[in-house]
């Protein structure tokens, strides 16, 4: 059921709305590894909205986030993502990004930053 409520929702997001700024829909899949053992796989059906005020960019996105673990079941929570840049200067960008998911049992967070050079 959420399988067919999710692709329909993209399908009609990336078709009906008219190309403009801010507003957009990002479905994401990751797997995780300990070498060669593998752990779990998650797939975020997010709709999220990113802007600009002066030099820096931004974003939110958040739905659902279907997690399958190695021979388990599969379980879709809600979840969410913040996030921002700066370009310090021509060739620098900073940039940093909060993650959440809300399990039944115990909620899961995330950070990550960074710094990127362009050539």
């Amino acid at each position: 059921m959420f399988n067919k409520i999710a692709l329909t929702t993209l399908a009609v997001s990336s078709f009906a709305v008219p190309a403009i700024a801010g507003p957009y829909v990002n479905v994401e899949t990751s797997s995780k590894f300990a070498g060669t053992d593998y752990s779990k796989t998650a797939t975020d059906f997010f709709v999220g909205y990113e802007g600009e005020v002066g030099t820096l960019d931004y974003f939110i996105e958040g739905g659902p986030s279907m997690t399958t673990p190695d021979n388990g079941v599969s379980e879709t929570v809600p979840a969410g993502k913040v996030g921002f840049s700066v370009k310090a200067n021509k060739h620098l960008k900073v940039y940093g990004e909060l993650s959440a998911s809300f399990n039944e049992d115990t909620n899961d967070y995330g950070t990550k930053a960074g710094v990127k050079y362009s050539f």
